[in-house]
């Protein structure tokens, strides 16, 4: 999915608590929600058992998609020639504080 679709989502949680953004995105109808509330998820876990902090004490400090590889395809178009698709892709940083 394109940085600029999860961006788009990524920015509604930025300085929620970490349950609230989790409750927040399980309401947003967009596919990047899922993806993002996995990695949220993802990175409260690690927070927990890496670091032996409580969930209910982590804020998210920081939350970013930036973009990454993009695949390039091409698809037949009229009188022989191509026509490029680009298939993007992005990668989610969430950043947990406890403070």
């Amino acid at each position: 999915m394109s940085a600029q679709k999860m961006r788009e989502v990524v920015r509604q949680i930025q300085g929620l608590p970490a349950e609230q953004a989790a409750a927040v995105l399980a309401v947003v109808p967009r596919k990047s929600a899922r993806l993002v509330a996995k990695t949220l998820k993802s990175a409260i876990a690690n927070a927990e058992n890496n670091n032996g902090l409580k969930p209910e004490t982590l804020w998210v400090k920081e939350a970013v998609a930036g973009t990454a590889t993009t695949l390039k395809r091409f698809v037949p178009k009229a009188r022989g020639s191509a026509g490029p698709i680009l298939k993007r892709s992005c990668h989610i940083k969430i950043v947990l504080s406890d403070s």
